[in-house]
C-alpha cells in the first residue's frame, strides 16, 4: 500500500509539475535568459555547465520526443501518419508536432492514464475484471484525448480566420487602393494584423518569394486551412489575376460578401439559441418555478388532509 500511494503521488506530482511547467515555460525562460545575459560568458556547446543551463524540454524532454517519435514512425501506418498531418496542419501544428511526435505523445498519455487508472482500482481493491475494464477504459480515454485537443484547435483556428476575413479584407483593400501591389498590401496585414490568418498570409508571401508563383502559394494556402469562406476569397483573387481584373474592386465586393455572410451566420445562431434555451429551462427553470408557486399549496392540502 505505501508503494502504491507513493507512486501515485509521484505520478500527480510530475503531472502537475509538467502542466505548470508548460503554462509558465515562456516567463521562466525569458528570466532565465535575462539572468545570462547579466553574466555571459562564451563556452562551448559540449561544455557541461553549457548543458546543464538550457532548458529543461531541451535537453530531455526534447531529445527524448525525438527518440521516440523515430521508433513510433516505423509501427505507425502510412496512412494514419498523413492524416494526423493533415490535421496537424490545419490546427496550424501547436507546439510545433510532427505527426509522429503527435502519435508519440498520444500513446504516452494513453498509457499514463491506463496506469492511473490501475492504480487507483488496486488501491480500491477493485476486483480482477474491474481493474482490466478499468486501463482498458483508461487507455482508450488518453488516446481519445488528445485527438480531442487536436480537434479543438482545428475548429478554434477555422473560426478566428473566419472573424478575422472580413477586417483584412478591408485593410487589403484600402492598402491596394492606396497604390500598393498585392504583395505589398499582404506584408502590411501581416505587419498589422495579429491571429493566424495574418501567419498564414506570411507564409505565403515566404512561399513566393522562395520561387512559388502566386497562384500556387494561394491555393496551398486555401489547402492548409480548408475555410470555405477563404477559399472562395482564393477563388476570387486568381479568377481576377488571371482575366486581369483590378484586384480593387474585387477585394471590395468580396469584403461586402463576407461581412453579409458573417451577419448571415450571427443571425443562424441567434435563431438556434431559443431551441438550444429550451432543454435546460424544461430540466432546471421550469420545475423550479413550479416548486416555488406550487409548493405551499401543496403543503396547505397535506396539513389540511392531516
Amino acid at each position: 500500500m505505501l508503494y502504491i500511494l507513493v507512486g501515485v503521488f509521484l505520478c500527480a506530482f510530475l503531472l502537475m509539475w509538467a502542466g505548470l511547467k508548460t503554462i509558465y515555460s515562456e516567463t521562466l525562460l525569458i528570466g532565465v535568459r535575462l539572468d545570462k545575459l547579466k553574466t555571459y560568458t562564451p563556452r562551448g556547446k559540449g561544455d557541461l555547465d553549457y548543458e546543464l543551463q538550457s532548458a529543461f524540454k531541451d535537453r530531455v524532454y526534447k531529445p527524448l520526443l525525438k527518440k521516440v517519435s523515430a521508433l513510433t514512425q516505423k509501427y505507425t501506418p502510412l496512412k494514419q501518419r498523413e492524416s494526423t498531418e493533415k490535421k496537424l496542419i490545419y490546427a496550424g501544428r501547436p507546439l510545433g508536432w510532427s505527426a509522429s511526435d503527435f502519435i508519440s505523445v498520444q500513446y504516452a498519455t494513453a498509457a499514463v492514464l491506463a496506469i492511473t487508472a490501475y492504480i487507483i482500482g488496486a488501491i480500491n481493491k477493485a476486483s480482477l475484471s474491474v481493474l482490466y475494464m478499468m486501463v482498458i477504459w483508461g487507455f482508450i480515454g488518453g488516446y481519445i484525448l488528445l485527438y480531442t485537443f487536436l480537434k479543438v484547435k482545428i475548429t478554434g483556428r477555422q473560426v478566428g480566420i473566419q472573424k478575422e476575413l472580413p477586417d483584412v479584407l478591408d485593410l487589403l483593400t484600402i492598402s491596394i487602393e492606396a497604390g500598393l501591389g498585392f504583395d505589398a498590401a499582404l506584408q502590411r496585414v501581416v505587419q498589422k494584423s495579429p491571429g493566424p490568418l495574418a501567419q498564414e498570409f506570411g507564409q505565403c508571401l515566404q512561399e513566393m518569394r522562395m520561387g512559388k508563383t502566386r497562384k500556387e502559394a494561394l491555393r496551398d494556402l486555401g489547402i492548409r486551412n480548408e475555410v470555405d469562406d477563404l477559399n472562395n476569397f482564393i477563388g476570387a483573387i486568381i479568377q481576377a489575376d488571371q482575366l486581369g481584373v483590378g484586384i480593387g474592386n474585387v477585394l471590395r465586393t468580396q469584403s461586402e460578401q463576407m461581412r453579409i455572410v458573417r451577419r448571415q451566420r450571427i443571425e443562424e445562431k441567434a435563431m438556434k439559441a431559443p431551441i438550444k434555451m429550451l432543454l435546460p429551462m424544461v430540466l432546471f427553470i421550469f420545475p423550479t418555478i413550479f416548486l416555488i408557486l406550487l409548493g405551499p399549496s401543496v403543503i396547505q392540502i397535506m396539513e389540511t388532509m392531516k
